[in-house]
């Protein structure tokens, strides 16, 4: 079954997460991606161990469902085939500092002249402009400068980042979701267009309220742990098997369940519990009391009662309890990708579930120009001896598969 952007062409240049997982995000829907690295190692996620056949699982879990292709775009030879290759394409994904695309003479004002209906992801820490524009930033940075890592972690430890790269992922997604509205708006305008993203900008628009709250009622949205900041008892609590379980009790007909499911229904009318509010404003007894009842019994034991009593809980899980989770399983969310090496890798599986024309895994993590040869002669036309000639000028590598090419 064909995808929801079966026919679409997508170039994807760009390294690490945030760009490789939106260009990724288009190859799950059925796009055409291919993905293109300088000849030798390629992209220095590659070599990040572990991984499978010398390729890391870092790469291999946003880089699925892409043709592998290497150029040597600091060679003239290299921009001109990659300028041919941009005039053939959709989208171009690229996530290189501000100017350096320019400085190929592969820019938005070149690319778009030579393919007017070329839609541009420009993925960078900052966005193409303004005062820190060129300044280095990764994940982590933006975390440190949005106001995140402030607001996470124990209120008497220091500022925590998250514990996966948020918004690499964030940003990614975001991307996506701007190559997809310029390709619609492409269908009414005929014209493409340049999708601007930056981790910064992506990183502040997780803030929740904290910033028209800070501005408007002066309140500072701090480090808080576990806890949530709107509601009580809400927080992690360990249990006598010391695993650790989350109760997330919203609202006040959940504080009534679960008291009756504590065994004790008369906190529903202590003057301290009564509303949500006061519950927030006497959360440390609320929470101590609910943190006597758990250690009293094992993670299960607390999971099974309140999921009787309609409360929202969860035992918080390992890796290992992610790839025994029998929803995830059911959802496809827990794949088992082969490998061009023999081996099987399990994986993530698709996240959007769409009716009609649903996302799929057909391939796994490209060896590093796999398919040069193969792109460069369904894309441009490029006959076995023309592309065996690139690969003696270096200006592309060819695979062992694809030796034939060179010939």
């Amino acid at each position: 079954m064909k995808g929801a952007l079966n026919g679409i062409r997508v170039l994807d240049l760009s390294r690490f997460v945030a760009g490789p997982y939106c260009a990724m995000i288009l190859a799950d829907m059925g796009a055409e991606v291919i993905k293109i690295e300088r000849p030798g190692p390629g992209e220095v996620a590659r070599g990040i161990e572990p991984g499978v056949d010398g390729q890391s699982y870092y790469s291999f879990v946003v880089n699925r469902n892409k043709l592998g292709l290497t150029l040597d775009y600091r060679q003239p030879a290299g921009r001109d085939l990659l300028r041919e290759l941009a005039a053939e394409a959709d989208v171009l994904v690229e996530n290189f500092r501000p100017g350096v695309m320019e400085a190929m003479g592969c820019g938005w004002d070149v690319l778009s002249t030579i393919n007017p209906r070329l839609v541009m992801a420009r993925i960078s820490g900052f966005g193409q402009s303004g005062p820190l524009a060129n300044k280095q930033c990764f994940d982590a940075v933006a975390q440190a400068m949005s106001g995140l890592m402030d607001m996470t972690g124990d209120p008497a430890g220091p500022p925590m980042l998250t514990g996966t790269t948020v918004i690499d992922y964030t940003t990614g997604m975001y991307a996506a979701m701007g190559v997809l509205a310029a390709i619609n708006a492409r269908h009414q305008t005929g014209q493409g267009q340049v999708v601007d993203v930056a981790l910064l900008d992506s990183a502040v628009s997780l803030l929740l309220s904290a910033i028209p709250e800070r501005v408007h009622s002066d309140t500072r949205i701090g480090r808080r742990g576990n806890r949530d900041r709107f509601c009580a008892p809400s927080n992690t609590f360990q249990t006598r098997d010391r695993r650790w379980v989350l109760i997330n009790c919203a609202d006040d007909p959940m504080f009534e369940r679960l008291a009756v499911a504590m065994g004790w229904p008369d906190l529903v009318s202590d003057p301290r519990f009564e509303s949500r509010p006061r519950r927030v404003e006497n959360r440390d007894r609320i929470e101590a009391m609910t943190g006597q009842w758990v250690a009293g019994l094992t993670a299960r034991e607390v999971e099974a009662i309140l999921e009787q009593a309609n409360v929202p809980c969860a035992v918080v899980a390992t890796i290992d309890d992610v790839l025994e989770n029998e929803q995830l399983r059911h959802r496809g969310q827990i794949a088992e990708v082969a490998h061009q090496s023999g081996e099987k890798v399990v994986t993530q599986g698709v996240t959007m579930q769409l009716s009609d024309t649903p996302l799929s895994i057909r391939s796994a993590l490209p060896y590093v120009g796999e398919h040069s040869g193969q792109v460069l002669s369904s894309w441009l036309g490029y006959s076995e001896q023309r592309i065996g000639a690139l690969a003696e000028q270096g200006i592309i590598s060819v695979t062992r598969s694809e030796k034939h090419y060179a010939s």
